[in-house]
């Protein structure tokens, strides 16, 4: 019986008394760049000798993030260890290219001793779904090991391995990519798997530093609305669809709206 894969995801890099140390220091002195006469040399020695009140600091990093001068928080960067996701989850992970870079296990250097695989819960509480899920899934992995023993080589036998296969990953990425794909992967209606990865990766953010942790939101939060049409219905009730936004609004601009107390 094969075994199942467990999602893991562990900040490896930079540890939280560096992202607490300097991190925002890094931020405030890419945005003081673009405003100041004073020279980055100067601007990050004020910083660092605590001469900048740290009010003062997180006053500006609201004001960039809000106003979208996001430029300024390309600067730092976050490493993550990653491990027993799917090769499905994997497949929509790394097409997210700009700003993040992976290195991932492969399956053509890696021979397979026991692979480990991860079950939908669609397939899991599903009893007959599950049989035949285990069935095929014990059957590849017979296969495949068969194929060893005949001098297939491994980047061939991998061949009838199912996306159900955990694999491995790094992925370092700065803090505007990382925050638009958690705006992307945390929404209700993204995959499940991809969805529960970056839950965790959120949490290992809140642990080095609850600041950060927060910037990971649903693309929804801070855009104010919904713009999914598969949540046309609003099922999901995080923010109101665009399609009511707009709705309100249009009738606002017609004088239909009574405001309240009148």
């Amino acid at each position: 019986m094969a075994k199942r894969g467990v999602m893991e995801v562990s900040l490896i890099f930079p540890p939280a008394e560096i992202i607490q140390r300097y991190y925002k220091g890094l931020i405030y002195l890419a945005a003081r760049t673009c405003y100041s006469e004073k020279t980055p040399q100067q601007i990050w020695d004020e910083f660092l000798s605590d001469k900048v009140p740290p009010e003062r600091v997180h006053s500006l990093l609201t004001h960039v993030i809000e106003s979208g001068h996001h430029s300024t928080i390309e600067h730092i960067s976050f490493t993550f260890a990653i491990s027993g996701v799917s090769r499905a989850l994997s497949h929509q992970l790394v097409r997210h290219r700009i700003g993040v870079a992976f290195d991932q296990q492969s399956q053509r250097y890696v021979k397979y001793k026991e692979a480990l695989y991860v079950t939908p819960p669609s397939i899991e509480q599903n009893p007959d779904a599950l049989q035949e899920f285990e069935r095929l899934r014990d059957t590849s992995e017979a296969v495949y090991h068969r194929f060893l023993e005949m001098g297939i080589p491994a980047e061939d036998a991998r061949f009838v391995f199912p996306n159900a296969v955990t694999t491995n990953l790094i992925m370092t990425v700065n803090l505007r990519q990382l925050m638009h794909m958690a705006g992307l992967r945390l929404c209700t209606l993204a995959q499940w798997e991809i969805r529960q990865l970056f839950k965790l990766i959120r949490k290992e953010l809140m642990q080095a530093d609850p600041y950060f942790g927060r910037l990971l939101v649903p693309k929804c939060v801070p855009l104010g609305y919904c713009d999914e049409k598969r949540n046309e219905d609003e099922h999901c009730k995080i923010r109101p669809h665009r399609n009511s936004v707009f709705r309100v609004w249009e009738l606002y601009k017609q004088g239909k709206l009574i405001e309240r107390g009148k």
